[in-house]
């Protein structure tokens, strides 16, 4: 899969990402961190309640591979892959978090044909063209054993407050967001059966106290973020 503008664009920003994300962020209150350890959180939370533990995990446009190594360690993986198209967002990954048992590859570099459990990926689908989105995801269905689960994560167009943030972010300017229904019928063309939808992160820090709410409206189209939770049926 060939994407040189996305590798150019995450190459520029492998230095300066943590920034460039924090300052586009901060009218939440919140860090990249916080975010990360909710989807995280999240995703443990549903597939506990499916009783599924991934043994072999992929972290799909992993970018400096922070997210990785919290999976691995939040879904008692044994395994981790995380791949990218930017060489120099993976530089920063491989001296970070590699591990024997996390590796960081190029997109060009991976192959792992039906071994993965489960895929995650986070805002990655925005930065693709449309018209490249189903080799995209035709990667990460080759990935997964039948039967393996994808985590798919995005930032809601129908969240005002999603769109201000990314209209503060200089590499999420030229991005084409995905509705809650354009992902799903993505990802069932991709050979994915589609398990659940849900909405996260609704009040930012300064209205945290209502944070316990969320858990109980997850189904409502409200949060910043959602995920559309998926099963590879072919």
């Amino acid at each position: 899969m060939a994407l040189p503008a996305q590798k150019d664009l995450f190459d520029q920003y492998a230095v300066s990402y943590d920034e460039t994300l924090a300052n586009a962020i901060a009218p939440s209150g919140e860090s990249r961190e916080f975010f990360a350890a909710g989807r995280v959180a999240w995703l443990k939370r549903c597939l506990d309640e499916a009783n599924q533990t991934p043994r072999a995990l992929l972290d799909f446009g992993c970018g400096d591979g922070a997210t990785t190594p919290l999976l691995l360690a939040a879904l008692r993986s044994e395994s981790a892959a995380g791949i990218d198209v930017s060489a120099k967002s993976l530089e920063i990954a491989r001296k970070q978090y590699a591990s024997a048992r996390i590796r960081y590859e190029t997109i060009g570099e991976f192959q792992a044909f039906a071994q993965m459990d489960l895929a995650y990926c986070n805002g990655v689908f925005h930065h693709i063209p449309p018209a490249q989105r189903a080799e995209a995801l035709a990667l990460v269905n080759g990935a997964l054993r039948v039967g393996g689960l994808f985590s798919f994560w995005e930032n809601s167009p129908w969240s005002l407050a999603t769109r201000y943030v990314m209209s503060r972010c200089a590499f999420d300017r030229d991005a084409i967001m995905l509705t809650p229904p354009e992902a799903r019928a993505l990802l069932r063309n991709g050979g994915f059966e589609i398990l659940r939808t849900d909405f996260r992160f609704i009040f930012p820090r300064a209205l945290r106290a209502f944070r316990k709410i969320e858990d109980f409206v997850y189904r409502l189209p409200l949060g910043t973020q959602y995920q559309v939770l998926c099963r590879k049926v072919r």
